[in-house]
């Protein structure tokens, strides 16, 4: 599960994967696809529970889209970028496991975006995160439906409309991102709360994330009422599993779980 531009490594149930397209990590049509593939393989893969993905060298996390490729091949920018949409993670459906991202320079744009596409991010205390797309009279169209939901309405707003940077620290007194670390410590800490969730339930994982899912496009009750009717696949799979019941009897018992996913 690997070529050039995108790399991957799995440790034990953990899957990293590393964009390295030097000089900034720019994403084409043809390693979105890939990118897409990959996540793919790791959601329908039951032996791994988390994914990490990252930038390769220290300058970028990524730049976005290639817009030179885009140029020199006159491809478009609403070229077929794969199964899971700009950078694997945009569209892909039903990806009901943790992917984390580990920041480590620049993301910027497209890049920002494929950041938003995790569940978490870790930045390295040189990133920073910027939305240029304005200043070359296009939209960050996934950033504009995101951003406003993860952080504070008018700090979205700015950075969608001047297309300013912003550093870690300031990405993490805005919530945006769950920790900032020395540069040297990104794979490491990364590595700790991969290995963290990798220990959890998968069931219940998945079961969030379906609801997370379900909640941005429906009301509070109808959520609810799909919960609490076993509407949801997730939901309805985790209410009926020995996890359930694992997780009863090892608080029962004052010990810790073990989960099985299933």
């Amino acid at each position: 599960m690997s070529d050039d531009a995108v790399r991957c490594r799995r440790r034990g149930r953990v899957l990293e994967v590393t964009l390295d397209r030097p000089k900034a990590n720019a994403i084409d049509a043809a390693t979105s696809r890939r990118m897409g593939q990959v996540f793919a393989e790791f959601r329908n893969d039951p032996a791994l529970r988390v994914a990490v993905v990252t930038g390769a060298g220290t300058k970028f996390f990524s730049a976005g889209w290639d817009l030179k490729a885009a140029a020199e091949s006159d491809i478009r920018p609403d070229e077929d970028y794969g199964v899971g949409g700009f950078g694997g993670l945009q569209e892909l459906p039903d990806l009901n496991k943790p992917v984390i991202a580990a920041v480590n320079g620049m993301a910027v744009g497209g890049g920002f975006e494929l950041a938003l596409s995790c569940d978490l991010i870790i930045a390295a205390e040189s990133a920073r995160f910027s939305l240029p797309e304005i200043n070359a009279g296009t939209l960050a169209d996934a950033a504009s439906l995101k951003l406003p939901k993860r952080i504070p309405y008018h700090v979205a707003m700015d950075l969608l409309l001047t297309g300013r940077w912003m550093d870690a620290a300031e990405a993490q007194r805005w919530g945006l991102v769950k920790d900032v670390v020395p540069d040297e410590d990104l794979q490491a800490r990364t590595g700790e709360l991969a290995e963290l969730l990798a220990e959890g339930p998968p069931l219940v994982f998945a079961a969030i994330k379906e609801v997370v899912r379900t909640a941005e496009a429906r009301g509070f009750q109808d959520t609810l009422s799909m919960i609490t009717s076993r509407r949801l696949p997730t939901v309805a799979t985790l209410y009926d599993s020995e996890d359930q019941l694992e997780g009863a009897r090892a608080f029962a018992e004052k010990r810790a779980p073990v989960w099985k996913g299933r």
